[in-house]
């Protein structure tokens, strides 16, 4: 069953093979040339193209690896000076490469599938909301990225954490964070748990402190690895994965806190005539200050989020020990982690909500209560990723990819708890919210024409569906923290309960 939905989504991303490319296609295209053409103490120096390489090193050989098969479609896509080459070969390898990669993806979800529920009608929604994560689906194979292994890695690393392989899931996770140095804002949740489960509830002192050298071994070990060949290049290194001068929001802006802080000093400053040429709502990736509200540093965001995330990490920490249950504890905190860092970060790109979606997912059918957290979350995260598909032949697949989601979330339920069929999934407030979309999606396609706004405020669409989806994102992670704060072990009891029932 879970290869059969595989094969039908396999199928559905060869489709996709002529579809729109971003300039991500251009930024991997280069960074093939630089990994196969270049001696590897020139990759992270290099800057013929803009699009320089800024990904951590274990991507970089992850490229190399890649390039590797690339010359036997087109060499010519092998070399730095092509800037912006696209010949037919090079737009079918590259298309190729992901779906390939993405066997990755589909064994860390099967994996953690197997962990969730034993039960075939949980076993089948989940495959679906996996595989078919619309998330994925438009942004590695229509705007073209690598998130499918990254976040198989992912799937993996807390697939063994649940089957409490734990030195298995350390090293998949220092893998992970030397191929895309975000997934650092999850650590803490590996840390502590590590720490707690692996270490501290061992059966000795001295069992505990060797179960700690094996830990930091693997960790030490992995990053030796990754950056040991650019030891004497580290600042450089380090330049291009952390941008600073990148500013606060990243284009059109992820939909989180400051997109709502960046329109409130609009606000304030057409309020008091201050507005300068500048503008940090015209979409574009540079550094802005903001004319009326303090301006934002990367230092300020970077204690927040960490702030926020410390009442998550003491519920892991000092929270009662069950072996039976901890594991959901796990993955949530993984999931407020990475929503809290979507939320407060710097420079957050808008792809990142997937970094709470797709752990969520896996949570979704151990009772109701997740289930409604993941549908109302998972249809805010993918609506707030429409932009990045602009073009506007996409708009049909994009509607249709998050319908097909939304059909398969609502007769999903009933399908897993057959007497709440009937019942309305959502509250009437989310339920509004929603329909809210709806309404946002129909000023962006017909609206702003009819009242000759799109010339005048054509990134007003943008603005609208950031600030609105920032709202329900904010929303989701506030309702969530609580009930993992304050109701995880009734959650927990509930889960052991649905269990039984089943």
């Amino acid at each position: 069953m879970f290869w059969s939905i595989f094969g039908l989504i396999t199928g559905i991303k060869l489709l996709f093979l002529p579809a729109y490319r971003s300039t991500d296609f251009e930024v991997h295209r280069n960074w093939l040339a630089i990994t196969h053409s270049l001696p590897i103490s020139k990759w992270y120096v290099e800057a013929t193209s803009e699009w320089t390489l800024d990904y951590p090193p274990i991507f970089a050989y992850f490229e190399y690896a890649l390039s590797n098969f690339a010359k036997y479609f087109d060499e010519n896509m092998l070399k730095v000076n092509n800037l912006n080459y696209e010949s037919n070969e090079t737009i079918v390898f590259q298309r190729l490469s992901v779906i390939i990669t993405d066997i990755v993806y589909a064994i860390g979800a099967k994996r953690c599938i197997t962990q969730m529920s034993p039960i075939a009608s949980k076993q089948r929604i989940l495959s679906a909301v996996l595989l078919g994560n619309f998330g994925l689906l438009i942004i590695d194979h229509i705007h073209f990225q690598y998130n499918g292994i990254l976040f198989g890695i992912l799937l993996l690393s807390i697939a063994y954490m649940c089957e409490e392989k734990f030195l298995k899931s350390a090293f998949c996770f220092a893998v992970l964070l030397n191929m895309k140095h975000i997934f650092v804002y999850v650590s803490p949740v590996y840390i502590v748990y590590l720490l707690k489960v692996y270490c501290w509830h061992s059966s000795s002192l001295q069992r505990a402190m060797l179960n700690l050298t094996k830990l930091g071994m693997i960790t030490i070990g992995v990053t030796v690895v990754s950056f040991g060949p650019f030891i004497h290049q580290m600042p450089q290194v380090l330049s291009r994965l952390f941008p600073f001068k990148r500013g606060l929001c990243h284009a059109y802006w992820a939909p989180n806190l400051w997109a709502i802080y960046n329109v409130a000093d609009k606000v304030a400053s057409i309020s008091l005539g201050s507005v300068s040429n500048s503008s940090n709502t015209g979409g574009l990736v540079q550094e802005y200050s903001h004319q009326v509200l303090p301006v934002i540093q990367p230092h300020m965001t970077f204690m927040v989020t960490m702030l926020a995330m410390i009442p998550c990490i003491m519920k892991i920490a000092f929270g009662a020990y069950d072996r039976s249950t901890n594991k959901f504890d796990f993955v949530r905190g993984i999931v407020i982690c990475g929503c809290t860092s979507f939320l407060f970060g710097w420079h957050v790109h808008e792809k990142a909500i997937l970094m709470t979606v797709i752990p969520l997912s896996i949570l979704m059918t151990i009772n109701q209560s997740e289930y409604k957290h993941m549908g109302f979350l998972s249809i805010v995260s993918y609506f707030s990723l429409f932009p990045l598909l602009f073009k506007s032949n996409l708009v049909v697949i994009k509607i249709s990819l998050l319908m097909t989601h939304i059909l398969i979330i609502s007769n999903g339920r009933g399908s897993i708890w057959p007497s709440e069929c009937h019942k309305r999934i959502f509250p009437i407030h989310e339920l509004l919210y929603i329909i809210g979309l709806i309404g946002l999606l129909f000023y962006e396609l017909c609206l702003q024409y009819l009242l000759k706004l799109d010339r005048r405020l054509p990134f007003l669409p943008l603005l609208l569906t950031s600030v609105y989806c920032s709202m329900g994102i904010i929303y989701f992670w506030l309702k969530y923290y609580v009930m993992f704060l304050f109701s995880a072990n009734t959650s927990n009891k509930n889960t052991r309960k649905d269990k039984k029932l089943n």
